[in-house]
């Protein structure tokens, strides 16, 4: 097993850089593991981490990078699931608020938020006392330890709150408290924390065929979709954490699981802070679903649909008509509307939901459930992102059979992310960082927030190269060594991965990070050794993946949005379909 050196000697910690990807890949294919795990999301992320902890010997490969799927594109909530409750799902609420709690707490207070909402009323007499009892029922099963319980506010009260609501967009108002979160740096997190204890985590890494014994799975072929290069794992068991592309990856096995997995789209937009004056998020009931506005820096962020989507996988097309949707339902209450001129950005994600209760996919399940697909391979789909410790706890409890040896059981609630451990302190002596490096107390606390404890990795760079330490000049809310950082130590390889992930430039800037792709291409060229050719490859494909998802944002269905998102490039050419 890797190691690494203990907190506080300056070690990086669960580094995941050039050097540890090229290792990876001769250890991937020379040392046998007890566990491959195969998805670079959060729950195969949080796979990872549950099997190291426990003792095992762990792999996880991801075909393009962490949190290149649904795992970035969420509505960054970690939340209870306030609707749920309608729905009776009380064991679900119960058991995502108690993560949020440990989140909160313990587990990644750095990167784990507390957050306010309010929820308009809008009919009198009955509205109110059934709203709050259902706030307070949220309350009891966990919502109010670490968060404040919920406040009822009169109409002016609300007003008060958020300004930007019609006069008569309520009777009156009521605020509770959620969390939320950076959904990709949270999973790239996990898989860091991951390595830290051992798992051996490459991306860029596609599983192309399972190996048999007899009837069992005991390996399979992987291609490296950088170089072309392909090698053999072996384990003792496999676990298929792919999300939206479980079923894909099932029918490459042989085998089939006992469920399917159906993709949701979720479309959100993203407009400036400004344009909604509120001191506090929304949430808003549509015929469907809810929809949030959520904070998000100088931003909101504000979705989310719920359509069924049978088209590409990894790049799933927001269109014209679902931006329409997520503005009609905010416009319905804002005193002055927003307009398409407002957006800054736009992502879509794919909820992987269990198939086959209804035909309605806000009516799916939000469970999850592990299946055995063969012998040697366990599935895992559906859930939410806010269990996926709970997921992850699952799955590996499911190869216990697999595993020579007694397994021990898992003990990640008692493990902090990376990061977690010394942030609080080091919130307290912000000011004082911020005069040793020569940086704003703001922006300290700003890089707190994104790495907690892990800020040394950032600032120590500015040691040897002050100029790391000014911001790129088209993303002024990020500094150059943070793209430094993303290559170094997080694991990216691409334009794409820096800008869409490892920062979040693609959409809180109105240029979507083409304004500043030479600059960070530059940067990350350093790293990695890039020539020229390269580094205009490199922004030529961001570029046209940027083009193509403006253009599909324009389209009128989920048909002519994909055909024109699937024309660009890839980022990882070497991808072959299915992809795993």
């Amino acid at each position: 097993m890797a190691s690494d050196k203990p907190e506080g000697t300056g070690q990086p910690q669960g580094k995941l850089g050039p050097e540890e990807h090229e290792e990876n890949w001769r250890r991937l294919g020379s040392e046998e593991f007890d566990v491959v795990v195969i998805g670079g999301g959060i729950t195969g992320a949080g796979v990872a981490l549950d099997a190291a902890t426990r003792g095992l010997r762990v792999a996880l490969v991801e075909a393009r990078d962490l949190a290149a799927g649904t795992s970035s594109r969420s509505s960054k909530l970690f939340h209870g699931g306030l609707r749920y409750l309608e729905q009776l799902e009380f064991s679900l609420v119960r058991e995502a608020l108690h993560e949020r709690e440990m989140m909160l707490n313990r587990l990644a207070p750095h990167l784990v938020k507390p957050v306010s909402f309010l929820y308009p009323l809008t009919h009198r007499v009955w509205e109110r006392p059934y709203t709050a009892a259902g706030l307070l029922l949220y309350d009891r099963m966990g919502g109010a330890r670490s968060v404040p319980g919920q406040k009822h506010l009169t109409r002016a009260g609300a007003r008060r709150m958020v300004p930007a609501l019609k006069q008569d967009a309520m009777v009156g108002g009521i605020r509770y408290y959620d969390a939320q979160v950076d959904d990709a740096r949270h999973t790239m997190t996990v898989a860091r924390t991951a390595a830290r204890y051992g798992a051996v985590v490459r991306t860029s890494t596609q599983v192309v065929e399972f190996l048999h014994e007899a009837d069992r799975i005991a390996g399979a072929r992987l291609r490296d979709v950088e170089d072309g290069r392909e090698t053999e794992v072996r384990a003792q068991a496999f676990i298929n954490a792919t999300g939206v592309w479980t079923d894909e990856l099932q029918r490459l096995s042989g085998g089939r699981g006992h469920f399917r997995v159906r993709a949701s789209k979720g479309v959100h937009v993203v407009v400036p802070r400004e344009k909604i004056v509120s001191d506090s998020g929304l949430i808003l009931r549509t015929e469907k679903s809810v929809l949030f506005v959520i904070p998000w820096g100088n931003h909101w962020i504000i979705g989310t649909t719920d359509t069924d989507w049978n088209l590409d996988l990894a790049h799933p097309a927001a269109t014209k008509r679902d931006i329409d949707y997520v503005l009609e339902h905010v416009n319905s209450v804002l005193a002055t509307p927003l307009t398409h001129a407002d957006i800054e950005g736009v992502y879509a994600g794919l909820r992987p939901l269990l198939a086959g209760e209804n035909d309605d996919t806000s009516k799916l399940s939000r469970e999850h459930e592990v299946s055995r697909v063969a012998p040697g391979l366990v599935a895992i789909a559906g859930g939410k992102y806010t269990t996926y410790r709970v997921m992850a706890k699952d799955a590996v409890d499911a190869i216990g059979n697999d595993v020579s040896g007694r397994m021990a059981s898992s003990i990640t609630d008692k493990v902090p992310l990376l990061g977690a451990d010394g942030y609080h302190a080091l919130v307290n002596q912000a000011d004082q960082l911020a005069a040793a490096h020569g940086l704003h107390p703001y922006r300290v606390r700003h890089l707190l927030d994104r790495y907690g404890s892990m800020i040394h990795e950032v600032l120590a760079l500015g040691d040897s190269d002050p100029e790391l330490l000014k911001p790129i000049d088209e993303a002024p809310n990020y500094l150059r060594a943070e793209v430094v950082c993303a290559v170094r130590y997080e694991g990216a390889l691409h334009l794409e991965d820096v800008l869409t992930r490892r920062t979040r430039i693609s959409f809180e800037y109105p240029h979507r990070g083409v304004d500043c792709a030479e600059q960070v291409a530059g940067l990350i060229g350093a790293e990695l050794g890039w020539d020229e050719q390269r580094r205009s490859s490199e922004v030529e494909r961001y570029s046209a993946r940027v083009a193509a998802e403006r253009e599909s944002q324009s389209q009128p269905d989920d048909q002519a949005a994909d055909a024109t998102r699937v024309a660009a490039p890839e980022a990882r050419e070497g991808i072959v379909e299915p992809v795993s």
